[in-house]
């Protein structure tokens, strides 16, 4: 009778460790914030099965004028890692980590080992060196002393991506040891995914890669120098500031020149500036989405993030 008793005592308390222990787990999950939606897809992805990445800027919101609501701050606070992309697009970030930085682990994507970075372009107007090696457009290096500012919208290119995703994979890895395995697993996946990215959009964006086009502001270098795009400048040099008159002649006399078949507008922004640039042309006006705005937040935002940006070159430069 003693040996029956001790054992159901035994099992209450292994049944008690094993129902407590999923709760355990939960609570040592570190809290993890993404900065932009296209970042937030690659950790989702990464952290998939385990957690769920906290999304800072969501919706239409434009990360270089962003303003964080006070629980927003708190949420920065009350984390284990931020991934950003860096100060040159979340300026907004810059002192909230600063003041999180005792107990935040802030990891900036932008100097991510195997990411390849490029100069900004200067002017937004560039001639296309879509077929060479090179990096398009004249980098606006003012001084030969300092090194030239980059260009943040590194997500643009996949394979930048997969150089981000396997920092993610570390970080993460590192914080939360425990499910350091998952990390690593979900991260194989997800490069895979991306290498197959890659190669689709290679393949889908060739019958275009001659055809001229012109972007609202000087945001898709990346994509444009992975797939050998034409894109021959920008409508405008800063998002935040509208053209002048002078700046909208200068690019309707580029259309003409260069029979320029597309000019695209973002939904961050008014297409009526875009309207004007072609009132009386023969451009077609297309919008491209460098953020993905409209999409659902999750691990397939990238993916349909970049097939979107595909879509919308093909179907207003073939004329579809």
């Amino acid at each position: 009778m003693r040996c029956h008793l001790a054992g159901l005592k035994w099992l209450q308390k292994v049944l008690g460790l094993l129902l407590l222990w999923p709760l355990a787990a939960f609570a040592e999950q570190p809290q993890v914030v993404a900065s932009i939606k296209p970042l937030h897809s690659l950790v989702a992805g990464v952290m998939h099965g385990v957690g769920e990445p906290f999304l800072l800027i969501q919706g239409g919101a434009s990360p270089h004028e962003y303003s964080l609501r006070p629980s927003e701050v708190r949420t920065i606070n009350g984390s284990a890692i931020v991934f950003w992309i860096g100060p040159a697009l979340e300026s907004v970030l810059v002192k909230p980590l600063e003041n999180a930085k005792a107990k935040t682990r802030s990891i900036t994507l932008l100097a991510a080992p195997g990411v390849e970075t490029l100069p900004l372009r200067e002017g937004g107007v560039w001639e296309s060196h879509a077929h060479d090696d090179k990096p398009t457009g004249h980098p606006a290096d003012h001084s030969h002393a300092h090194e030239p500012s980059r260009d943040a919208h590194i997500w643009l290119d996949p394979i930048n991506a997969i150089a981000m995703a396997r920092r993610i994979v570390t970080v993460l890895g590192e914080v939360d040891s425990a499910h350091q395995a998952d990390y690593e697993r979900n991260g194989a996946a997800l490069i895979a995914r991306l290498q197959h990215l890659n190669q689709q959009l290679a393949t889908e964006l060739t019958p275009i890669k001659d055809r001229p086009y012109i972007v609202f502001h000087d945001a898709y270098q990346y994509f444009e120098r992975r797939y050998g795009l034409n894109a021959v400048g920008s409508v405008v040099l800063n998002p935040d500031q509208r053209p002048g008159a002078k700046r909208v002649s200068e690019i309707q006399a580029r259309i003409r020149n260069l029979n320029v078949r597309c000019v695209f507008s973002e939904p961050q922004f008014q297409p009526a500036l875009v309207e004007t640039v072609i009132a009386g042309g023969s451009a077609r006006r297309g919008v491209l989405d460098p953020l993905g705005s409209d999409l659902s937040a999750g691990v397939e935002a990238y993916f349909n993030l970049l097939q979107g940006l595909a879509h919308s070159l093909k179907t207003c430069l073939s004329g579809a």
